[in-house]
């Protein structure tokens, strides 16, 4: 089967989308797939090439506006590319263009990873093209059944929704070099929290951080937190620390190394998910933890995250951009070892029904049934 991906970033720009589409591809050209990723380039010449047994075509980038780069000659290499199924990853209004324009004929799945939350001024042009883009889908991959319900586009094409959750490496993470988890808590101190993603302005970290400083007020734990990851707000929430008195309590790691990763995760006594935003539709790295058989702080943001994450079975789930729950929920489960290890003990059971092998299976039996009533 030919496979065309479509969105506006791959390996090595680091994220969750970008992450997804990077393990999906690499699995289904495995499995003996031609698989073809279009996305933009970082510069302004188109460059060709294989990375893991998918071609990537990266087109030249004119111009970057809102978060959304520009290129011409992503609109000819889309014409161009030839696909049994273009498989489009939302939110990327070129891509949607470029799909309506020249995907004529061709059968499309939409995963759609988040609405969009905060460019207001932009949605209110965007709404009609992405009402129209969702209508052209053959099939809408959405990653919960919450976000079905709770987007309010998504509602609209129920019907030809289909709930195919994000995979994740779960072995990867099940286990870790024993030396790197002891050299992390020795250089961290423990209790040891742990946040890792990027530093956009819906994670939530301003108000771990007063949570932090709370806990620091109200209770005799000495906890630490390690923040793994970087992104646009990091100098802001570095400053932020510094100014909060936490130092020697916060540590901001910048991005690590995927070999090292796992080790962070096995070192920490419970994982954060401090979310703001609805932005954060999924949380792949709470599956990480749990992977990990760590229990879960997180937020209420109205999306998957707390579909992932049960509250009281794997973890805590708080009321969003509310400090003084947050450090509640962090302070009960690091007073509470043995309540601890039964929510990681369930966590890491309930990930496995998020591994990157059942998702690929399901995505690729989408496929097949699209293809089949077409005939």
């Amino acid at each position: 089967m030919r496979i065309l991906h479509v969105y506006k970033d791959y390996h090595p720009v680091i994220g969750g989308i970008e992450n997804h589409i990077r393990m999906l591809a690499r699995e289904q050209a495995r499995r003996g797939h031609q698989v073809t990723v279009l996305v933009t380039s970082l510069t302004c010449r188109t460059e060709v090439g294989e990375m893991e047994g998918v071609r990537v075509v990266k087109a030249a980038r004119l111009a970057h506006v809102a978060s959304t780069p520009l290129s011409l000659a992503f609109f000819i290499q889309m014409g161009r590319l030839p696909a049994d199924v273009a498989h489009l990853h939302f939110p990327y209004p070129p891509g949607e263009v470029a799909n309506l324009l020249f995907g004529k004929g061709r059968p499309t799945v939409i995963t759609y990873h988040s609405d969009v939350v905060r460019q207001k001024l932009i949605l209110f042009f965007y709404r009609p093209l992405l009402m129209k883009a969702l209508a052209y889908a053959d099939r809408i991959i959405a990653t919960s059944p919450y976000y079905i319900e709770s987007s309010p586009f998504l509602r609209s094409f129920r019907e030809k929704c289909v709930v195919i959750p994000l995979g994740v490496e779960i072995e990867r993470f099940a286990r870790a070099d024993e030396g790197e988890v002891e050299a992390i808590r020795r250089r961290y101190g423990a209790p040891l929290l742990l946040f890792v993603g990027k530093l956009r302005y819906y994670k939530g970290i301003p108000y771990l951080l007063e949570a932090m400083r709370t806990l620091e007020r109200t209770s005799e734990l000495d906890a630490r937190l390690v923040i793994v990851g970087s992104g646009p707000m990091e100098d802001a929430w570095r400053k932020m620390a510094r100014e909060m008195g936490l130092e020697g309590r916060v540590f901001f790691t910048g991005q690590v190394e995927d070999e090292v990763l796992p080790a962070f995760y096995h070192a920490c006594d419970l994982f954060v998910l401090p979310a703001s935003h609805r932005s954060e539709a999924f949380g792949t790295v709470q599956v990480e933890a749990m992977a990990a058989g760590k229990p879960v702080v997180s937020t209420e943001v109205g999306t998957g995250t707390s579909w992932v994450n049960r509250h009281g079975e794997t973890g805590l789930v708080v009321p969003a951009r509310d400090p003084h729950a947050l450090a509640e929920a962090i302070k009960t489960l690091l007073e509470d070892e043995t309540l601890r290890r039964e929510m990681g003990a369930r966590a890491r059971q309930h990930a496995r029904q998020f591994s990157l092998g059942k998702m690929v299976d399901r995505v690729l039996r989408l496929y097949e049934e699209i293809l089949s009533a077409i005939g």
